[in-house]
C-alpha cells in the first residue's frame, strides 16, 4: 500500500505529505522490519532479506526526505538520489533472479519493482512530466502487485487450497 501511496504522489495526484511519511515509516518500514524477523523465525532467507531490506529502505527512504528539513544533514543531490535509488534496483534485480525458484506473482512484485527503481534514478535527471507520471503508473502496478500477491498468500492459507493463483 506504502509503495501504491508514494506512486500515486509521482505520478502527479497530490503531493508528498505526512500520510506518506507515516506509511513509509510504519508500515513500509517498521511492519515489514516486523515481518523479516518473523520469516528468520520461519527458516525463509528469502523473506527475511526481502522484508528487513525493504522495510529498512522505506524507514531510510522517509530519513532521507525529512532529515534535510529537520536541520540533522543536507538533502543528497541529484546525483546521489540516483546513486541510492541505482543500488536498491541492483539489489531489488538480484532478489528477482531469485524468485525465478518461487511464485510467478513474486516475479512480477520483484520485475516491477526493479525496473521502478531504476526509472526513479533517471527520473533525477529527467526534467519531464511524462517520464514522471509514466514511473508513477509502474510504481502503482508494482504496487498493486505486491498487493495481490499478499492477499492471495493470505487467503490460500486460510482456505488451505489455491483461491488466488499467484
Amino acid at each position: 500500500m506504502t509503495t501504491v501511496l508514494l506512486n500515486l504522489h509521482n505520478a502527479g495526484l497530490y503531493p508528498l505529505s505526512s500520510m506518506i511519511l507515516a506509511m513509509g515509516v510504519f508500515y513500509g518500514g517498521l511492519a515489514q522490519v516486523i515481518a523479516g524477523i518473523m520469516e528468520y523465525r520461519n527458516g525463509n532467507t528469502f523473506g527475511t532479506t526481502a522484508f528487513t531490506s525493504y522495510g529498512l529502505f522505506w524507514l531510510s527512504l522517509v530519513g532521507l526526505l525529512v532529515f534535510p528539513k529537520l536541520g540533522w544533514a543536507d538533502a543528497p543531490d541529484a546525483a546521489g538520489m540516483a546513486a541510492y535509488l541505482a543500488m536498491w534496483g541492483f539489489f531489488t534485480g538480484w532478489m528477482f533472479v531469485g524468485t525465478l525458484k518461487l511464485s510467478r506473482g513474486l516475479q512480477v512484485v520483484f520485475g516491477t519493482l526493479t525496473v521502478l527503481f531504476f526509472l526513479l534514478a533517471v527520473g533525477e535527471f529527467v526534467e519531464s512530466e511524462v517520464f514522471h507520471t509514466i514511473t508513477g503508473i509502474e510504481g502503482i502496478v508494482c504496487g498493486f502487485s505486491a498487493i495481490y500477491v499478499a492477499i492471495a498468500s493470505v487467503w490460500n492459507q486460510l482456505y488451505g487450497r489455491t483461491v488466488i493463483p499467484v
